[in-house]
């Protein structure tokens, strides 16, 4: 019973990216091409979808300046073949450089012909080649760390099944001094997912997951999520080494970032349920011990977390449901924890979706919505850059084609995806 229902599950929702079938039309796009902020919004809203929630602003008025796709594009070196899915990303400005790693693939499901590129630029419209990573099954989630003058790329390495969630641990390269990357080699986390590689003042930082094929498996088995650290960058330890796991649950993607006396705010994505519940965990941990976190239940799903603060506001840029209430818990007591975690993850995939910005409202241990970023159908795999002017930083993440129609999410995960470039104001109240 359990094999069937997983099966059907990794079929319906396509855990862990984006997809379609062919390459498609990847050349002729203008690299410099901007589309104003709400050119995506004019084109692909349904009248019959939900108006989005209302928007709790904070400290700042924030506002799309422009945007641009990247991946494909003309900016591209020639050694660069975009396939059809182009989704899991990470950036990160090093030495002056801006470097982009992303997932392609023909699809979005696992399989033997995932290719992990590395491209540099110093204008973010002209990028060099730097490297490219294929092993012959699956790799997700490139996680890029610039630290003490050390560039480093970690991927997490899964299976060949398309119908199956099988991490196999986490490997790294790192950037030479004459910018050759070395072979991909194992971190030591063995089973693990990372999920978010960081630096806060002068500490790098990863979260990582164990335990992620229990989201699919359906076993009711608890995952882990672990906050690490590194001296370089090789071998990572606990930050507090008796609190290796800051969560155990039905927890796996989470994120987070500082407040200005030093505490942390985190958010987990929580599929998979427990006894909480079923959605997110927001958390809170003291400036004295950031890896004690207490987390409380919010019924939405904040997928693919990313965390950033910016003048006293911390700011989460993750997935939404485009429902008449958002959540992913759907509060029905009819179902047992197996059907009940089937039900939801199906109607899941079923409803359309938005990459949003949302705010932690740090006084009250919860998330308020700001604002949805152009993007549709299958979307929501952010990495952020702050750039020169105070205020303004580049977001970059994949979707759908955003001038296209509002789609549900399962019908997006079998079509085209793209890697886009947005600026983002922050402007004081």
């Amino acid at each position: 019973m359990i094999r069937v229902i997983a099966t059907t599950c990794a079929l319906l929702l396509a855990c862990g990216g984006s997809g379609g079938s062919d390459a498609g039309d990847d050349g002729g796009v203008d690299a410099a091409l901007d589309t104003g902020p709400d050119a995506h919004f004019d084109a692909g809203v349904d009248s019959a979808l939900p108006p989005p929630p209302l928007s709790e602003p904070g400290r700042h008025d924030v506002e799309v300046t422009g945007t641009r796709r990247v991946v494909p594009s003309d900016g591209l070196p020639a050694e660069v073949m975009p396939l059809t899915s182009n989704n899991n990303l990470d950036v990160v400005r090093h030495e002056g450089r801006v470097y982009l790693a992303w997932r392609t693939a023909p699809d979005h499901f696992a399989g033997p012909d995932t290719v992990m590129y590395m491209v540099s630029s110093a204008d973010e419209l002209n990028w060099d080649f730097e490297a490219s990573f294929t092993i012959g099954t699956d790799l997700r989630e490139p996680r890029l760390l610039s630290f003490n003058g050390h560039l480093l790329l970690y991927v997490a390495v899964l299976g060949t099944n398309r119908y199956a969630f099988e991490p196999m641990g986490v490997r790294y390269s790192e950037r030479a001094a004459d910018g050759t990357w070395s072979p991909l080699t194992d971190a030591g986390l063995p089973g693990r997912i990372a999920w978010r590689t960081k630096v806060e003042a002068g500490v790098p930082y990863m979260t990582a997951y164990l335990g992620g094929e229990h989201i699919y498996l359906f076993d009711g088995l608890p995952l882990s999520v672990e906050l690490l650290t590194t001296d370089d960058g090789h071998a990572w330890r606990p930050v507090n080494a008796a609190r290796r796991s800051v969560y155990m649950g039905g927890g796996s993607e989470s994120d987070f970032g500082f407040a200005d006396d030093g505490s942390l705010f985190g958010v987990i994505r929580n599929e998979a349920g427990d006894a909480s519940g079923y959605g997110s965990e927001i958390c809170h941990a003291p400036a004295s011990d950031i890896a004690d976190w207490t987390c409380h239940i919010d019924p939405k799903k904040y997928d693919s977390p990313l965390v950033f603060a910016y003048d006293h506001e911390i700011y989460l840029v993750a997935r939404r449901n485009l429902t008449a209430t958002g959540d992913y818990d759907l509060m029905d007591p009819a179902h047992t924890t197996l059907l009940t975690t089937v039900n939801y993850q199906t109607d899941y995939s079923a409803q359309p979706k938005r990459c949003a910005l949302w705010r932690f409202v740090q006084s009250e241990d919860r998330i308020a919505y700001l604002m949805d970023l152009p993007s549709t159908g299958d979307t929501c795999f952010a990495a952020v850059l702050p750039l020169a002017t105070p205020g303004d930083f580049a977001l970059y993440n994949y979707s759908s084609d955003i001038d296209g129609p509002s789609i549900p999410w399962n019908q997006g995960q079998r079509e085209p995806t793209f890697i886009y470039r947005h600026e983002l104001s922050f402007t004081p109240r």
